[in-house]
């Protein structure tokens, strides 16, 4: 099977519970929504294989320790499947993935991050964390009911970030479950 692949990197993570952590990041192309926030350009994809992809990824990679690999997109789940998942446990690879959410998982991933978008239905039920993108307009508190993680993120949205981030200081302070994530990437302009 090839797979729609619009950049793979090494780089380190910018937002959620493995912040600053470095990692080697597969963007796929494509996705079931179109969030205006979005920051995938999806007008250019490479078709790879598992095995390309897992190559290019050991080579990217600098550590000593295991590779610690992200799917993210786009929405990964739309293509992710057993045997890319097979492909870079082969080589030791801590699997985490940045999904919506709206398409089941295949098994043997390491760390789901799911952040839910406004008005869409969940196929998940429990992740390891949730990270829910605060554009003031949506109730965070309704996704506890959608989902099980033991890690609850909200995020300000980066268009309106002055406002945004005033309005998720004060509604994190109001709800102590909560945790702010930042989007330290952006800040910080690395990719």
């Amino acid at each position: 099977m090839n797979y729609r692949i619009n950049d793979i990197f090494y780089s380190l993570q910018g937002e959620g519970i493995h912040t600053g952590e470095p990692a080697v990041f597969v963007r796929f192309s494509g996705c079931n929504l179109k969030c205006p926030w979005c920051d995938t350009d999806f007008s250019s994809a490479t078709e790879m294989t598992a095995e390309e992809i897992v190559e290019r990824g050991c080579r990217l990679w600098k550590g000593d320790n295991n590779l610690f690999v992200i799917f993210t997109g786009g929405e990964p789940s739309l293509q992710v499947d057993a045997a890319l998942i097979d492909a870079f446990h082969k080589k030791n690879a801590f699997i985490a993935i940045e999904t919506n959410g709206t398409c089941e998982l295949p098994n043997g991933i390491d760390w789901i991050t799911c952040s839910p978008k406004p008005k869409t239905r969940l196929k998940l039920s429990r992740a390891n964390e949730v990270k829910v993108v605060f554009d003031g307009s949506t109730n965070p508190e309704l996704w506890r009911k959608e989902i099980e993680a033991p890690h609850w993120l909200l995020q300000p949205l980066d268009k309106d970030h002055k406002n945004n981030v005033e309005q998720v200081l004060d509604y994190i302070l109001a709800h102590p479950t909560w945790r702010l994530s930042v989007q330290l990437h952006k800040m910080l302009n690395i990719k």
